[in-house]
């Protein structure tokens, strides 16, 4: 495929998000991935042994493992179809029609924006001086994250948002663009399906059963092991990223801090995000990180908002490099 086309494909997408947002439910080739992965899994949980959640559920280990690689070979076969599509495109009308295109295909594997508005929904209902209060945190908080929030302090709640913003940038912004770099939109859509797989299957894995009563500690592990191989370079290129804009991180502190995390990926955004704000954020009765580093305010939400908007700039500006490059280079 011509470089152009995915270049523009890359700054289509971004711009969409950021004017137009998510496309309507029913047409989110996301929410498809999520209703497949519930659909499989209530057939997998089927054979779940529920009553030894230690045991060794081989049984369950490989039906989980069996239904997600038949629904990351439909993503491909799905997503490889539509790229092929793109590239007869080119050849008919042109790199532009083209990236347009693949732009709006490549749109809903990415979610800036929602993430983002979503963030500023969790301060706003944490600390709007007239409507705001700890409840109304800990509720808009639980659209962001499946842990427990009834208990969480005003400044756990804060935490776990700014957390879940530095994840997430790379989960729903870098790492779907590293794959689609790599393997164009095939690749990017098999991402965001492990992601989608870890959140509904790996997740719930780390603890003996989930808020269903389900056992997941076999069921998801093959999800949460891909998820982890697939994130693995994207997660410390995000953590790049947010050093680079920031100037504020040293990386023999970044790497020590990282690995508090129990996660071997989630760790380097979220360690970057604290030290790049010199705050401490962790999770209760989990990890702490930097430690030393007062609580977060709500200004540094805005703040780690601000650093991770500055991030999309990286690959806003390789992608206008390069049809910029090409371009020139084609010129007579």
């Amino acid at each position: 495929m011509d470089t152009l086309v995915p270049a523009l494909a890359v700054l289509v997408a971004l711009a969409v998000d950021r004017w137009l947002g998510e496309p309507p439910v029913r047409w989110h080739p996301v929410v498809w991935m999520g209703n497949y992965l519930g659909w499989a899994g209530r057939h997998v949980q089927a054979h779940t042994q529920q009553d030894l959640p230690a045991a060794q559920d081989l049984k369950a280990f490989w039906l989980g493992a069996l239904a997600w690689i038949g629904g990351g070979a439909l993503i491909l076969i799905v997503f490889s179809g539509l790229q092929i599509g793109v590239v007869w495109l080119c050849d008919l009308c042109g790199w532009v029609v083209s990236g347009l295109l693949l732009g709006l295909l490549l749109k809903p594997l990415l979610a800036w924006a929602l993430l983002k508005s979503e963030v500023l929904a969790v301060e706003h209902a944490l600390s709007n001086p007239y409507s705001g209060s700890l409840e109304s945190g800990r509720e808009r908080l639980r659209y962001l994250v499946s842990r427990d929030v009834t208990t969480l302090s005003e400044t756990q709640v804060r935490e776990s948002a700014i957390e879940t913003l530095a994840e997430n940038l790379n989960d729903s912004v870098i790492a779907p663009l590293f794959w689609f770099a790599l393997l164009g939109l095939p690749g990017a859509a098999l991402f965001r399906f492990a992601n989608t797989a870890d959140a509904m299957w790996g997740y719930p894995g780390l603890y003996p059963n989930d808020s269903q009563g389900r056992n997941w500690a076999w069921a998801g592990k093959w999800a949460a092991r891909a998820d982890d191989v697939l994130a693995w370079v994207p997660a410390r290129i995000t953590a790049l990223l947010l050093v680079a804009v920031t100037g504020a991180v040293q990386m023999k502190r970044l790497r020590a801090e990282a690995t508090r995390s129990p996660s071997p990926n989630s760790g380097w955004p979220m360690a970057a995000m604290a030290l790049a704000l010199g705050v401490r954020l962790g999770k209760p009765g989990g990890y702490v990180l930097n430690g030393e580093a007062p609580a977060p305010q709500a200004q540094d939400t805005s703040r780690a908002i601000r650093y991770a908007s500055n991030v999309l700039l990286a690959p806003v500006g390789i992608a206008s490099i390069a049809i910029i490059f090409v371009v020139l280079r084609a010129a007579p």
